[in-house]
């Protein structure tokens, strides 16, 4: 049994791969999108802020006070929480600490809202049928097509696009660094290629018109905020409904929820199952007489 202690020990030494905070912060963010780093950095800043002590030092109270310190909704009051917890994870998992505090700190529950933000297909069609001819129409097109992530769809190159039998593809790549191709419908496809023209193929599916570069998130979000105020929706939609809509109004129509999964790229059958709960077809509910 003495042989064993030198190695135990050794399991337990702080590691060497980071020698401060700054260097495991730098190792953490390392292979994450640039848009995913930018709210780290921001959240762990708001952490460092507010506990004014090196990772090593803190202490739960430190963290539960600044988890009850995080102001804004539910939802940003979870994301920063699990933002941090996932640092100190990492932090544990390489060995900087020996274990840690953030493990006993559970993030607010708060009510499932996807419900509230999947639009009735007619409205998505009214959104698209209203947006002028041209690159604008056809960005919501395909956001609602493919159900991509906004950071997707601005990535794409015309190479990603390929013809697939008597229509075509496109090639996303994003979170969690996973590619999936998506199947185009046919009518959408004529349209898609003629909407090309002679575009190179390294030239930007949807381009910026202030230079010519990829169109970014923020011209996204206004080109959809823009459709949706002419069809005069209050409610603030964003780019990532489109593919609420998407998975949503498929099932609908039949689609098998791991066909659903695939397009998406989901995780997991679980995640997709989400829009079967946030939609069902069947209530106790419906069977009483109120």
């Amino acid at each position: 049994m003495t042989a064993l202690v030198p190695a135990v020990s050794a399991l337990v030494q702080p590691s060497t791969q980071a020698d401060t905070d700054a260097q495991l912060i730098e190792l953490w963010l390392h292979g994450r999108s640039t848009n995913t780093q930018a709210a780290y950095q921001n959240d762990i800043g708001k952490f460092f802020s507010l506990v004014g002590k090196p990772i090593r030092e803190v202490t739960l109270r430190d963290f539960q006070n600044f988890a009850d310190a995080i102001e804004g909704a539910i939802g940003t009051k979870r994301r920063v929480t699990a933002a941090v917890k996932s640092l100190f994870s990492f932090a544990l998992k390489l060995g900087y600490v020996r274990f840690s505090v953030a493990a006993a700190v559970r993030a607010p529950k708060a009510m499932d809202t996807l419900a509230e933000r999947i639009l009735p297909e007619a409205k998505i069609h009214e959104m698209i049928a209203l947006t002028p001819e041209g690159r604008d129409r056809m960005l919501l097109r395909l956001l609602y097509a493919t159900g991509g992530r906004v950071s997707e769809i601005c990535a794409t190159k015309w190479r990603h696009v390929q013809v697939n039998g008597d229509s075509g593809q496109i090639t996303l790549f994003g979170k969690g660094g996973k590619t999936h191709a998506v199947v185009l419908p046919t009518s959408l496809w004529a349209d898609f290629v003629a909407y090309r023209a002679d575009a190179d193929d390294d030239a930007p599916v949807f381009a910026s018109r202030k230079g010519g570069g990829h169109l970014d998130r923020s011209q996204v979000l206004r080109i959809v905020q823009q459709a949706a105020r002419r069809a005069r929706i209050r409610r603030k939609v964003s780019p990532h409904w489109f593919r609420h809509a998407h998975a949503s109004h498929a099932m609908d129509r039949g689609a098998a929820i791991h066909v659903v999964c695939a397009t998406l790229a989901h995780s997991s059958i679980a995640i997709t199952g989400r829009y079967l709960h946030a939609k069902p077809t069947e209530s106790s509910a419906k069977f009483l007489a109120v």
